[in-house]
């Protein structure tokens, strides 16, 4: 088995390559039920060298990338807590799709350790990995804020992130089997997952680029608070941003 949403989000969300440079940025769910020989061939195939995985400590498993690390695929754990005691209550008093996006920022805002080491990561020689358990939330964010960077313009950077949606029956299936015991909980009654974490609504994504706009100046400023320095920054474009040679007449970046 393959890993469940693997996509070069830069193929769909820039397509002629005006802004990105295709195959440097991928994303995807957790590996399921494990790594294994199909996903490193996939990996390899697609030239991956780096894996940032954002899930939290408690969500991992040693089997998990271990055929990847002894293929000498680097894994970097930039692990984001899905929950602590704020998030907790956003998530309890959450109803809409901008409360999924609102919701994001705090993620965000709550582990900028995580998000300075994945973001230095993405530096790296190589194509590079996002994933959390979903690859929806974290990986979501994630995401948009490296295409932000890129200048991929935010409406591309919502459909990419909504793109998800067709794949959320196989991502859910995937997670139910790893985590048998938190599903029957939920069953019982003793969780309630709000409507909006399980979708991918497009004005969750819309909402989160436009808080961020709105609190930090856009995402350079956010990246600042998280710690990323410029030079960071600098280095991340010089790899991913697609040669201003490449970039047809009339056309901003």
């Amino acid at each position: 088995m393959t890993l469940v949403n693997f996509r070069d989000p830069a193929a769909l969300a820039d397509p002629e390559g005006r802004r990105v440079r295709h195959g440097v940025l991928y994303r995807s769910a957790q590996p399921y039920p494990a790594d294994n020989a199909a996903i490193v061939e996939q990996l390899n195939a697609a030239g991956i060298r780096t894996i940032i995985d954002l899930r939290g400590e408690a969500e991992t498993e040693d089997a998990d990338w271990a055929r990847s690390r002894a293929a000498g695929i680097e894994v970097v754990a930039a692990r984001v807590q899905p929950t602590d005691r704020k998030l907790e209550a956003a998530m309890m008093a959450m109803t809409t799709d901008a409360d999924l996006g609102a919701f994001y920022l705090l993620m965000v805002e709550s582990a900028p350790g995580a998000v300075k080491l994945a973001v230095e990561a993405a530096t790296r020689p190589g194509g590079l990995l996002v994933h959390c358990a979903a690859g929806k939330d974290r990986t979501g964010w994630l995401t948009a804020l490296l295409l932000d960077l890129l200048g991929v313009p935010a409406e591309e950077i919502v459909a990419d992130y909504h793109r998800t949606t067709a794949a959320l029956p196989q991502i859910f299936e995937g997670l139910a089997e790893r985590n048998r015991n938190a599903l029957n909980d939920y069953h019982a009654g003793s969780l309630t997952v709000p409507r909006p974490l399980l979708e991918a609504p497009a004005d969750a994504m819309a909402a989160f680029l436009e808080l961020v706009d709105a609190r930090y100046g856009g995402t350079e400023g956010l990246l600042a608070h998280c710690g990323v320095d410029a030079a960071t920054i600098e280095a991340f474009r010089a790899k991913a941003a697609a040669p201003a040679a490449e970039v047809p007449a009339g056309v901003t970046a």
